[in-house]
């Protein structure tokens, strides 16, 4: 899959793509990633991309010009006129449903907008769909953007080990549980702190419950919507619901 990415700060997106675990989905091009500065496409000597607003108000407004410059040069070097995605604290979430979505598709142009955002009309006209990271305001998209890629390249063949990410929060619609590693034992002033035995055991069945029973307990108690979803598709068998009925939350 092919992602281009329209952004004033292409500089922001290579360390990403040559660090860490996800870095392999990036170089082996599994997620080809394609900068695209945005100023390259003003008409101006001052390489403006950006104006005041009609009717006042604060800050400058994306120019749709440099943007459909743009867009026609990404078009024409894909040789397909691609989706497009907007970041903006409008659009719906980025959850793992929406990560599926993208990890098995072919690709977008990824808008990244600045300032006040972009002229409505090239919204209305060119853009397919709109994200956010969550309820709150950055300065620009290329954060979300980078959340994406990330997001997209980890469930990649060959990027992780493959039961990881199935076992990772949300993969069931549950948070996921604790994690523990050496020491067995950890001493911490004068407490001395385990792992819990059940770990230890060597017999799958009952870790896998236990691994269950800390997810399903730490959803209840942090994210109940969670549960109420999972009750709603089907998810949660006869024994999660035991184990939460005895939860008494």
């Amino acid at each position: 899959m092919r992602f281009d990415v329209l952004t004033l700060f292409p500089e922001l997106f290579t360390p990403h793509a040559v660090h860490g675990i996800t870095r392999r989905a990036f170089e082996s091009r599994a997620v080809d990633v394609r900068l695209w500065p945005l100023r390259d496409f003003a008409d101006d000597a001052y390489r403006r991309v950006d104006d005041r607003p009609y009717g006042g108000g604060p800050g400058m407004v994306m120019l749709v010009q440099p943007l459909l410059r743009a867009l026609e040069a990404i078009a024409a070097d894909r040789g397909s006129r691609p989706a497009v995605v907007h970041f903006t604290p409008t659009g719906r979430h980025i959850d793992q449903r929406v990560v599926r979505e993208y990890a098995k598709g072919e690709g977008a142009v990824l808008l990244c907008g600045r300032y006040e955002g972009v002229d409505q009309r090239f919204i209305d006209r060119h853009v397919s769909d709109e994200l956010s990271l969550g309820d709150f305001v950055l300065s620009g998209g290329e954060l979300p953007a980078l959340a994406l890629l990330d997001a997209v390249a980890r469930l990649q063949d060959g990027v992780l080990n493959e039961p990881s990410h199935q076992q990772d929060s949300f993969s069931d619609g549950l948070l996921e549980g604790p994690q523990y590693s050496r020491p067995e034992k950890l001493q911490l002033g004068d407490d001395e702190i385990p792992v819990p035995e059940v770990l230890l055991s060597g017999h799958h069945g009952r870790i896998a419950r236990w691994r269950r029973e800390r997810a399903l307990e730490v959803t209840a108690r942090r994210r109940p919507d969670l549960i109420t979803a999972a009750r709603a598709t089907g998810r949660l068998g006869p024994d999660d619901e035991r184990f939460l009925s005895a939860l008494q939350l």
